[in-house]
């Protein structure tokens, strides 16, 4: 693992040292990691929800869409 160093005014490292006695961290490190993986998790959602929102639409989720999945379903189960 590589080892950074970060600067912090006194607010927030105050507030980084609040969040870890009171949210039961290890250490600063350990909520610095969290609040990175965190923010990977909301850019890939940001990314799928832009990508869905930049798709071509799909078929119309009718009811008779419904019931050929039904249809499908119960055919595989059946096999």
């Amino acid at each position: 693992m590589i080892t950074m160093d970060i600067s912090l005014p006194d607010t927030l490292m105050a507030f980084v040292d609040e969040q870890v006695a009171r949210r039961g961290y290890g250490t600063s490190s350990d909520y610095v990691r969290e609040l990175i993986g965190k923010d990977q998790d909301r850019q890939r959602l940001r990314r799928l929800v832009l990508d869905g929102a930049e798709s071509v639409p799909g078929p119309s989720a009718d009811d008779a869409y419904f019931e050929e999945l039904r249809a499908r379903a119960r055919h595989t189960a059946s096999s």
